[in-house]
């Protein structure tokens, strides 16, 4: 009897070893394309992409996708919350990476360059948001844009509500934060989170606290996104708070420091750059 007790328990653990690895989705692929084709730059707070030498791989890019689109609602639902975030997030920035491929030689030249006046950067915008909309992602059972994916699964509240994923997707634009060269995994998904804002909320381009006017000078994002950051899931009840929690990322001094602490600072959002974040090639 104790023997087959013994036999029992292996079997059981086993099982639930098998279990426990199968609701790990492999990123694998995924991982090693953005080591090849993602460049970290200023100081990694943020990147570029080579889409020349990502299209050269273009069959490794769609194995991976065709694993992701043969993931299951029911098995997706059994993962826990941080393997399916990270499974979204992974998705949403590679199906971006074949947006971009897929359409790179009938790209408006405005994609590559900062327009020159309001109605080119308009145009630019109006550009861009209707390429979110095109339905052209097989997951979870069914067919969705790039705004589909992010509105009703990743930002949807009570799903995940986690704020700091706006410093995780890639949306293909330099002003973005930047995508990272690896790629998202559920056991590591806090820290990476973490590093990811932070990385950006360092970059003085797009943030930064004037001391003489005492205006916090911060990405555009912040202002179409604050809704996200004001739900409190994360315990910041608004955005202020949210900077007052990540000043040592946004300040250089002791005395921007003392400034971000009081949560008596004024929020000034800076103009978005739009074009794409693409690694210039050299002849």
């Amino acid at each position: 009897m104790n023997s087959f007790k013994h036999s029992l328990l292996i079997v059981l653990l086993w099982l639930t070893s098998s279990t426990v690895s199968a609701a790990r989705f492999d990123h694998a692929i995924w991982d090693d394309l953005l080591r090849q084709h993602v460049y970290m730059v200023n100081q990694g707070k943020a990147s570029v992409v080579d889409y020349f030498n990502f299209s050269a791989h273009r069959g490794q890019l769609s194995s991976y996708l065709s694993q992701l689109s043969q993931v299951k609602e029911s098995e997706f639902s059994d993962w826990d919350k941080s393997e399916q975030l990270a499974f979204l997030i992974n998705a949403y920035n590679a199906f971006t990476i074949d947006m971009i491929l897929r359409t790179q030689s009938t790209l408006p030249q405005d994609r590559y360059y900062k327009p020159r006046n309001l109605r080119e950067k308009l145009q630019l915008i109006s550009m861009i948001k209707n390429q979110q909309k095109i339905n052209f992602i097989p997951l979870l059972g069914k067919i969705l844009s790039l705004s589909e994916l992010e509105v009703d699964f990743i930002r949807r509240p009570g799903n995940y509500d986690e704020p700091r994923i706006h410093f995780a997707l890639n949306r293909a634009s330099i002003d973005y934060p930047a995508l990272r060269n690896r790629a998202y995994s559920g056991i590591d998904l806090e820290q990476q989170l973490e590093s990811a804002t932070r990385a950006f909320l360092s970059d003085r381009s797009r943030n930064r606290l004037d001391e003489v006017t005492g205006k916090l000078e911060v990405s555009e994002i912040f202002d179409w996104y604050e809704r996200d950051f004001e739900r409190g899931s994360q315990g910041w009840p608004n955005l202020s708070q949210f900077f007052t929690q990540y000043r040592d990322s946004l300040a250089d001094t002791v005395h921007t420091k003392e400034l971000l602490a009081t949560d008596n600072f004024y929020i000034r959002f800076l103009e978005f750059n739009w074009i794409l974040n693409e690694k210039l090639r050299t002849r």
